[in-house]
């Protein structure tokens, strides 16, 4: 049975680490807090009767032996880092749930067929390195050695030297993707968004993963004199990369409907003097979706968008995608078979997409992948302010233990692709 008081317990005993003074959480990717994090949910892994092992990019793999150990594994997982003073839900929620399942099967005394595997996936969150879900995607074969030499934190760290300083070898990041069968994925998570909260339902089953396509638009125009330099001679790349901003606002806007977002996050301004026409512009654009198609017609009619701003205005553009995912549509099969498990319960519960972009999002390449929300206050999250209700994160925890309790004990294949 789900203990909400050991789940209380454990978020508060992870909550202290990375604390801030003035509030939030900071645990970066492979900083001390990150790994300090990492350490006690290893602690906690083993405590359940897990076997932990580590792969090559730092992903934390715990087992739960079948009596079948060459069946398909049914596995739960989610991430532990945060973004600068950030909330102790997000990622958390689905980590402290697993174990918590794996927990119950032990006290139970409950032997599966399946092997269960319960896995923290590093680096989630952008906020150190500038690229999202990576632990995920070293997980599923998608990083390169160049990649981790190429990714730089704001101190000129680069992802593969803060794998060495932990240990790890990034020559050896091939050796990451998992090389086993996995009967499905399953990542409990906070909503981060006001959907659940509005409706009043206290589970969310997600139909599909939204996907980001990432941009940095450099704009390159002409620093000149404030005063010297008359209105219809100007170069001014700030001017051009404020078109460039509401263009994107526009664009989502018209493909809201669609479930298609725009947003321009960040803008880096040289020289950045009151005096002085802004020469050189930075922009990053984050464009992302539920509908690939819809993605890549505002993605065309921005970039369209931007070549007409650059002959106008006689700047130079330059557009690099940063990432370009794919949004992932879940199975009928998995969304009926968690909304049953949550009728079953008498869950109050609802059908909704995800917005945001999850480590399951990967994984779905390789296996069947369901993902169950839980409501966060106000729709809160990356900030000091999210919060959770325990009860509501313990009812997500049951739908996970029904569902594995289903998946693993049987050795018939579930159509569930």
């Amino acid at each position: 049975m789900i203990s909400v008081k050991r789940l209380e317990e454990t978020f508060r005993r992870l909550s202290a680490i990375g604390a801030q003074a003035g509030g939030g959480i900071t645990r970066l990717a492979f900083s001390d807090e990150d790994w300090e994090a990492r350490n006690y949910i290893r602690e906690l892994m083993e405590a359940a009767g897990l076997a932990v092992r580590v792969d090559a990019f730092g992903n934390l793999i715990a087992r739960r032996e079948g009596l079948n150990p060459a069946a398909p594994v049914v596995m739960l997982g989610s991430h532990i880092d945060s973004v600068p003073n950030g909330g102790n839900y997000d990622g958390v929620a689905g980590v402290l749930a697993a174990i918590e399942v794996v927990r119950c099967l032990e006290e139970a005394g409950q032997q599966t067929v399946h092997p269960i595997e319960v896995v923290v996936f590093m680096a989630e969150e952008s906020s150190r390195f500038g690229m999202a879900t990576l632990g995920s995607k070293a997980f599923c074969g998608k990083l390169s050695l160049a990649q981790l030499e190429q990714y730089t934190d704001k101190q000129g760290v680069t992802l593969a030297q803060a794998m060495r300083g932990r240990g790890l070898a990034p020559e050896n990041i091939g050796h990451a993707r998992y090389d086993q069968a996995i009967k499905v994925f399953l990542e409990l998570h906070i909503e981060q968004g006001k959907v659940l909260e509005t409706m009043g339902k206290q589970i969310g089953i997600v139909t599909g993963i939204a996907a980001p396509t990432r941009l940095k638009v450099i704009v390159t125009g002409q620093a000149d004199h404030s005063g010297a330099t008359p209105m219809n001679m100007r170069q001014d790349a700030l001017a051009a990369a404020a078109e460039i901003i509401l263009l994107v606002e526009k664009l989502a806007g018209q493909e809201s409907h669609n479930g298609t977002v725009g947003t321009t996050g960040m803008a880096k301004v040289e020289p950045g003097v009151m005096n002085v026409i802004p020469g050189r512009v930075e922009l990053g654009i984050d464009l992302r979706g539920i509908s690939a198609a819809s993605k890549r017609q505002v993605l065309g009619e921005l970039t369209a968008g931007i070549a007409e701003v650059q002959a106008r205005r006689g700047v130079d553009m330059e557009i690099i995608t940063l990432t370009d995912e794919k949004p992932v549509e879940i199975s009928r099969e998995i969304v009926e078979f968690l909304q049953n498990i949550a009728e079953e319960y008498g869950y109050a519960n609802m059908l909704l997409p995800s917005g945001a972009g999850h480590d399951a999002m990967h994984v779905a390449e390789m296996a069947p992948t369901g993902m169950v929300f839980v409501p966060c206050k106000g729709g809160i999250s990356h900030n000091p302010a999210e919060w959770a209700s325990i009860d509501d994160i313990a009812a997500g925890a049951r739908i996970l233990l029904g569902a594995v309790r289903k998946l693993a004990e049987s050795m018939e294949t579930d159509n569930l692709g």
